[in-house]
């Protein structure tokens, strides 16, 4: 059987959800997390944005895009 590493980040997170006493909790925990997650990815598009790398053409060419997968009928 393989041994099983875990990294600071996740010796952390197990160690603050061994204190989570309810189904309350872990929904307020998950929040949190998804929170700091979206905060995060606005702060990277905001940064795409300043840098102009970001732009309402490449919105534009997003949304006309199609990236589905072809599958054969």
């Amino acid at each position: 059987m393989e041994r099983t590493v875990f990294n600071k980040a996740q010796l952390e997170m197990l160690d603050i959800m061994a204190n989570v006493q309810s189904d309350e909790e872990l929904d307020a925990l998950r929040h949190a997390v998804s929170e700091f997650y979206a905060r995060r990815a606005d702060e990277e598009m905001e940064k795409l944005w300043q840098s102009g790398k970001w732009t309402e053409q490449t919105l534009k060419e997003l949304g006309d895009a199609h990236y589905r997968t072809p599958y054969k009928q």
